[in-house]
């Protein structure tokens, strides 16, 4: 009788056991993991290569962190001079060389009359504590306490940051109405919307009986990011400016996620010509690297020593890897090329709307781009709106990735696909990202039921 030989078992891929395990160990308030399950091993410019071989255009860039993609030359090559050089790599909030020519390079990039009289705290290294400091500094300087937020902002997952944020509830932070022209909350949209919003704001500060006191601060985001990639108009920034100038209170812009050349200027409030009182920054101003500050008027510079300390406020490496990659922006006109890409490709996004139901609206600017998705068989509202889709925003991100393409999502419902592409893509990339979005919106339509268990969704002009 012959015997017979037992073959074992194939092992699962080694990729399958990192991610086994990483569900089994991490927390439930992991994230991208779990919409990605991917795990790089090795990472260039816009291209991440998993464990299984796998290569992907990378649209997330860390959340837009990395503006110059990954492991970009001349960050690589900062790192490496201060681990040469001996240099300590932790120094508390000492002065260093590596410390100095960083906030000399940053200086350099800001609005000249915010740079002329400026003053930098350097905080923990990550853009909520950022804000907290930008919070802790204007109820210091002012004496107040409360705060005006806009409805979708995001600020951060810490206390007052996230108090600040869209879908917190939190007596001492008053909403105000962002301008959202596909569903404005005055039904009107455009420049109308906008300046109801402006009038909405001056009437709470000015009714003495509207219930609102006069805040320590305001605080907003040029384009809202994580809020479904939202612009604010130019005109309607100024006019914040001027009612805040006006009524003396400080006005915070949160440039965490627009800063570093993002929207087609150096700084997102360029568009608009305001000058803040406070500017928080963090992720690309890192270099890829944990780093956060804010930068602010000097007259504001009242808090006493230590009033907002962190023991890891003297990232070495990240003022190193952050100082390369602004003085590389600013050489390379990374920004103004940014601003002409980004127009390019929403030109492109458009025509994809006109082919598709599904695509409610597109909007973004420079490198900052949204795709909200929508239920095209319910009805529109008076404004042509429809409700958001989320069921087919997931399965758009699940069919980019299965296309080699890593995009997140974002917005109220989470129905917005968005687009953080590195600065530093040819237009070559932007064709192959726009191709892989595009085809991966024609496969999850034809899949995936609407909200409203209606049929899938089909391209306009086609059959189901």
């Amino acid at each position: 009788m012959a015997l017979t030989e037992t073959v074992p078992a194939a092992a699962p891929p080694a990729h399958e056991g990192i991610l086994r395990r990483q569900s089994l160990r991490e927390s439930a308030a992991r994230t991208y993991a779990r919409s990605l399950p991917i795990v790089p091993v090795r990472a260039r410019g816009l291209t991440i290569e998993g464990a299984d071989g796998r290569r992907y255009l990378d649209c997330l860039s860390g959340a837009g962190t990395l503006a110059l993609g990954h492991n970009h030359p001349v960050v690589l090559e900062a790192i490496r001079t201060v681990l040469d050089s001996g240099a300590p790599l932790h120094i508390l909030d000492l002065a260093t060389p590596v410390k100095d020519a960083f906030t000399t390079e940053l200086f350099a990039t800001l609005p000249g009359e915010l740079a002329e009289k400026a003053r930098i705290q350097f905080c923990s290294p990550a853009g909520t504590d950022a804000v907290e400091a930008a919070f802790t500094l204007v109820r210091t300087a002012t004496g107040r306490d409360g705060l005006m937020a806009f409805s979708g902002a995001y600020h951060g997952m810490t206390s007052q940051a996230l108090a600040a944020s869209g879908g917190a509830q939190h007596p001492g932070v008053v909403r105000l109405p962002y301008p959202y022209d596909y569903r404005c909350p005055f039904g009107t949209g455009g420049e109308r919307g906008a300046e109801l919003s402006a009038r909405w704001t001056e009437s709470l500060l000015d009714d003495d009986r509207s219930g609102v006191p006069r805040p320590a601060a305001m605080i907003l985001e040029p384009v809202q990011g994580e809020g479904g990639v939202i612009p604010a108009p130019d005109r309607w920034l100024r006019r914040m400016r001027e009612i805040t100038t006006a009524r003396q209170i400080p006005l915070i812009v949160d440039e965490v996620q627009t800063g570093v050349g993002r929207t087609g200027t150096f700084w997102a409030v360029e568009h608009s010509g305001i000058v803040p009182d406070v500017l928080v920054l963090s992720k690309a101003i890192g270099g890829s690297l944990p780093l956060a500050v804010i930068v602010y008027r000097e007259e504001l510079d009242a808090w006493q020593p230590g009033a907002h300390a962190g023991t890891f406020r003297g990232n070495q490496l990240a003022m190193a890897a952050g100082r390369a990659t602004l003085a590389y922006v600013r050489a390379n006109g990374l920004a103004e090329r940014a601003g002409e890409l980004g127009a390019r490709m929403l030109t492109r996004l458009r025509a994809l709307a006109a082919a598709h139901d599904c695509i409610g609206d597109v909007r973004g600017r420079g490198l900052m781009l949204g795709v909200e998705l929508v239920d095209r068989a319910a009805d529109a509202d008076a404004t042509g709106a429809r409700p958001a889709d989320p069921q087919l925003a997931a399965a758009v991100q699940h069919a980019c990735l299965d296309r080699g393409l890593i995009v997140e999502l974002g917005g109220r419902h989470s129905a917005v696909v968005r687009l953080l592409p590195p600065l530093t893509i040819t237009d070559e990339q932007a064709d192959a990202i726009l191709d892989r979005l595009a085809d991966a919106i024609t496969a999850a339509v034809r899949t995936t039921p609407g909200p409203t268990g209606s049929s899938p969704t089909t391209l306009r002009g086609t059959s189901p």
